[in-house]
């Protein structure tokens, strides 16, 4: 079975075969992608890496979590499913209500002010 990890703080020359190649030596990859802005075409500075194995995976993070690749230390750990990244909750309409209190907005302004 694959094991997902997630790449971070990347220097943005890194190429999905660069990323590849520096994982290699920990076991067989899968896949490598670099993650690129659509509209721009330039690297995000971080990507995701498929490990044959979640053996593979375990050297990896240990061997490259923390390395310097392009004057960055990288950050290298199992990737985590959407749902558990913590992600803000997208807010129904009931979690966004008017202030009940009466007197807002009716200070007196500083200076004097707030007289009508």
């Amino acid at each position: 079975m694959t094991s997902k990890i997630y790449v971070g703080n990347l220097p943005y020359s890194v190429t999905d075969e660069t990323l590849k190649s520096n994982f290699c030596e920990f076991g067989e990859v899968a896949s490598a992608k670099v993650l690129m802005d659509q509209e721009t075409g330039h690297s995000k500075g971080f990507g995701f890496v498929q490990m044959a194995s979640a053996e593979c995976a375990q050297a990896a993070i240990k061997g490259l979590n923390g390395l310097s690749v392009g004057g960055r230390a990288i950050v290298v750990n199992l990737a985590r499913p959407r749902d558990d990244r913590g992600a803000a909750k997208l807010a129904g309409p009931s979690e966004f209500r008017a202030s009940k209190r009466q007197d807002v907005g009716y200070g007196n302004g500083g200076f004097g002010g707030g007289r009508y």
